[in-house]
């Protein structure tokens, strides 16, 4: 969905960061500047590098919450007892919705599996969002390993809009649509 969102905002003439993780998709727009990362740190440190000279930002995908607390320089054996203790890895949203100017538009996504929209507002509130994306693993052709959407758009404003089973390049276009729209009433 993040690259849909890429190419289509780079195809109506906007200079494009993509902060993307390790994935096989590749960019094709000149307008998209490509940053790689590896690690949730990484993203957190670039997404606040790059937001402050920005329009915004489209939080399309979510790094885990927890990580590891240490990792092994060694191979671990098959038949060892593990216990594994997590610590938090950065909130990035909520890192950006801190930092976010009053002329930048902030969106994000949900993806959400029981009470959706209670779920989808707290999480538009706490983060500093002006819209939040809501989608359900409960939508047949929709989520992760789809080249379609289903989608609920939640402005900070109150207005929901609802919108049908799509293709994800469609998707990208209304989301993007409501951006523009945002910033260009900033």
């Amino acid at each position: 969905m993040g690259f849909s969102i890429a190419e289509e905002a780079a195809r109506r003439g906007a200079d494009v960061i993509l902060i993307t993780g390790p994935v096989h998709l590749q960019t094709s727009h000149p307008n998209i500047t490509r940053i790689d990362v590896t690690s949730a740190q990484e993203m957190y440190e670039s997404a606040l590098r790059y937001f402050p000279g920005t329009d915004g930002a489209i939080l399309s995908a979510a790094v885990a919450d927890f990580r590891p607390a240490t990792k092994s320089n060694t191979k671990i054996k098959e038949k060892q007892h593990l216990t594994i203790e997590l610590e938090p890895n950065p909130d990035i949203a909520q890192e950006l919705g801190k930092v976010k100017k009053e002329n930048q538009i902030l969106a994000g996504f949900a993806l959400e599996t029981n009470d959706e929209m209670q779920h989808a507002k707290g999480k538009l509130e706490r983060k500093n969002f002006d819209f939040i994306v809501l989608n359900s693993l409960a939508d047949e052709g929709a989520g992760f390993g789809y080249d379609t959407n289903k989608v609920t758009v939640i402005k900070r404003n109150g207005d929901i809009t609802n919108f049908a089973l799509k293709s994800k390049k469609e998707v990208a276009s209304d989301i993007i649509s409501i951006f523009a729209s945002m910033v260009n009433e900033k």
